[in-house]
């Protein structure tokens, strides 16, 4: 009965809902594979009136099978779509009760683990993403840009959007707008304030009302613009490509943890509303300290 019921599912995905083949392939080997798990599951092969008769601990118990055997929660959040699609299917043809499964949750995807750059690659970035460009202006822009991301954790778009008149009158904090309007502050380090100073220097126009950072028309600089001529200076230099600018500020808050600060301060001076957010950086620290041990300890 499984296999008949599996190939009318099938046929009406693809006529009736219009599903493209490799969706209707990927549903019937998720379907598949839970109509084996019903029959192993309940000593049986299970018709549409027996499916029906499934309680939400049974899906529940092949999401948990599936996660056992690897399938990440990604994979288990497609699969529990192919259910519900293929229960709605049995609702509408066999008037089966659907209430069950409307009670299992769905897998929520990790979030990836944030990527950094070493201290030689991003340090390379800072001092090195000149190279990418041709003008002086435009090499010291981007040197300050860089060395900003990286010493105080911005985002490029917290960045970008300060003017000239947000910079402290001598070295101290920075002020920083980032989502959600929640303001923190920053210390500029004076490496950092250094190099926005070399910057201004060449700036076409300094005033305080105007962007910190500009491109050669003299208007506000597009992240794209620093996005490419960072991904041009990778390339050109064999570094990683997760070598971003966003990737500076992964740097920034991993770099501070591997020195000892603690997880709080990296908080709020990464402007995350939530610790569970940057505690993310600790399994970064731990898969790195993992894999120094792997190559390293003689037992390993």
């Amino acid at each position: 009965m499984s296999d008949e019921l599996l190939t009318a599912f099938c046929t009406w995905l693809g006529a009736e809902r219009r599903a493209g083949e490799k969706t209707v392939e990927t549903y019937a080997r998720d379907i598949r594979s839970f109509l084996s798990f019903t029959t192993e599951h309940t000593g049986e092969s299970l018709d549409p009136k027996g499916l029906g008769t499934l309680r939400a601990a049974d899906f529940r118990a092949f999401l948990a099978k599936a996660a056992k055997t690897g399938d990440v929660n990604a994979t288990r959040a497609r699969k529990l779509s192919a259910l519900r699609t293929f229960f709605r299917y049995l609702h509408q043809r066999h008037g089966v009760d659907v209430t069950q499964l409307s009670l299992v949750t769905r897998p929520r995807p990790r979030n990836p683990l944030p990527k950094a750059l070493s201290h030689d690659d991003a340090l390379n970035v800072t001092t090195g993403i000149s190279e990418a460009t041709d003008t002086a202006m435009e090499q010291a822009r981007d040197a300050a840009l860089m060395m900003l991301l990286y010493g105080a954790g911005l985002r490029i778009a917290e960045a970008l959007a300060l003017n000239v008149g947000d910079l402290p009158a001598v070295d101290g904090a920075l002020r920083v707008t980032g989502k959600g309007r929640k303001q923190r502050i920053v210390p500029l380090l004076p490496a950092v304030r250094a190099s926005i100073d070399t910057w201004l220097k060449l700036h076409p126009n300094p005033d305080r009302g105007e962007p910190l950072f500009t491109g050669l028309r003299g208007r506000r600089l597009n992240a794209g613009v620093a996005q490419r001529n960072l991904r041009n200076f990778r390339r050109l230099n064999g570094l990683p490509e997760h070598a971003t600018p966003h990737a500076l500020r992964h740097s920034f808050a991993t770099h501070l943890l591997e020195g000892g600060a603690d997880l709080r301060s990296i908080q709020e001076l990464l402007g995350h509303a939530s610790l569970s957010t940057t505690q993310r950086y600790t399994e970064v620290e731990t898969n790195r300290l993992m894999e120094v041990w792997s190559r390293t300890h003689p037992r390993a």
